[in-house]
């Protein structure tokens, strides 16, 4: 069943009539601007009775608008019973603790047994349509191999109002890592490396630019002439091994890249243990952590980062949110491993 969204276009309208759209909708009609773009093109908006299909087009102070909203489709994306680590979950949005090894979104490589296809089948008819479609809306990403907590909006006003919070880079974010070597303030060789410095407390501060590899377009790159601004702290948990050769680090994102705790710690000299990609060739030291250390370091099986607290505001309730996941068992036991001498 189709709804019709009325309403008047305010004073001095943006050039734009999908910008003035935006502007003007009423909220409860909880319509985003590229949503309302799709529906320009789609024939659904009316201007002083006319359809109009070009989002570029201008539209005048108090024109009357009427928008037609058909009811959400049912996604292409197949449902598939796989069982989820849910912390948290509400009419509007769900909170997950994501295992190492699952891909967040289906895509060519992955097209199914993926967080999406589990979460259309955990929550049915509870999907209250994302952009016209039942689907869950994925506002931020963790990579396959990482593990840890994401939120996910099951509504188009969680959809809009995370997707605002994490634009405004207000969602707090903390993760745990095992990096090579150890972060510290003392070491002469980090001061001199380029976009790092130090907070009081000893808290590294990784400052640069983000962008594709030149020739590995898989791969993210540290440039200090293009790309997007990214900035990443890092705080010595635990130094590990005698003398420490490597340490459990928390590091918490200002910006939110593409890999930007992989490529910053690693830009560093601190690559992740267990990083196939910015790992590097670091070896660890028997005579620090034991043979069983470097034997666990050496075949851990994925980089070493747990997406470990996650806080936000819910986007419908107003309610300020904080939730935390626990170290998963096969970074726990690299810990113990490490901490062993002999």
């Amino acid at each position: 069943m189709a709804e019709r969204v009325t309403f008047q276009i305010d004073t001095d309208p943006p050039a734009r009539l999908d910008k003035a759209l935006a502007r003007d909708v009423p909220e409860d009609a909880v319509l985003s601007r590229s949503r309302l773009s799709r529906l320009i093109v789609e024939g659904a908006v009316e201007i002083d009775g006319t359809v109009v299909t070009d989002p570029r087009a201008r539209v005048a102070e108090g024109a009357a608008v009427a928008i037609t909203v058909e009811d959400a489709q049912d996604s292409h994306i197949a449902p598939q019973y796989i069982a989820l680590d849910i912390v948290h979950e509400d009419a509007d949005l769900i909170v997950l603790n994501k295992p190492a090894g699952m891909v967040v979104h289906p895509a060519p490589g992955s097209p199914d047994g993926t967080l999406v296809n589990a979460l259309i089948h955990h929550c049915g008819d509870d999907l209250s349509g994302v952009g016209g479609m039942k689907r869950p809306g994925i506002v931020h990403r963790i990579d396959k191999e990482t593990s840890g907590l994401l939120v996910v909006a099951k509504s188009d006003a969680a959809h809009q109002g995370l997707a605002a919070q994490f634009a405004a880079h207000t969602v707090q974010r903390r993760y745990l890592a095992v990096c090579f070597g150890v972060p510290d303030a003392n070491d002469p060789r980090l001061r001199g490396v380029k976009g790092t410095s130090f907070e009081p407390g000893n808290i590294l501060k990784i400052q640069t630019l983000l962008g594709r590899h030149r020739t590995d377009r898989q791969k993210q790159a540290v440039s200090f002439q293009s790309g997007r601004h990214a900035v990443t702290r890092v705080r010595i948990v635990e130094p590990l091994g005698t003398p420490a050769v490597a340490a459990l680090v928390e590091c918490w994102l200002e910006t939110g890249r593409t890999h930007q705790i992989r490529v910053h710690l690693a830009h560093c000299g601190h690559g992740l243990i267990g990083d196939p990609v910015y790992g590097g060739r670091q070896k660890l030291a028997a005579r620090a952590v034991g043979e069983g250390g470097v034997a666990a370091a050496r075949a851990f099986p994925r980089q070493a980062l747990h997406a470990a607290t996650l806080g936000f505001v819910h986007p419908v309730s107003g309610e300020t949110l904080e939730f935390a996941a626990d170290l998963p068992e096969d970074m726990a036991q690299l810990l113990r491993d490490l901490r062993r001498q002999g």
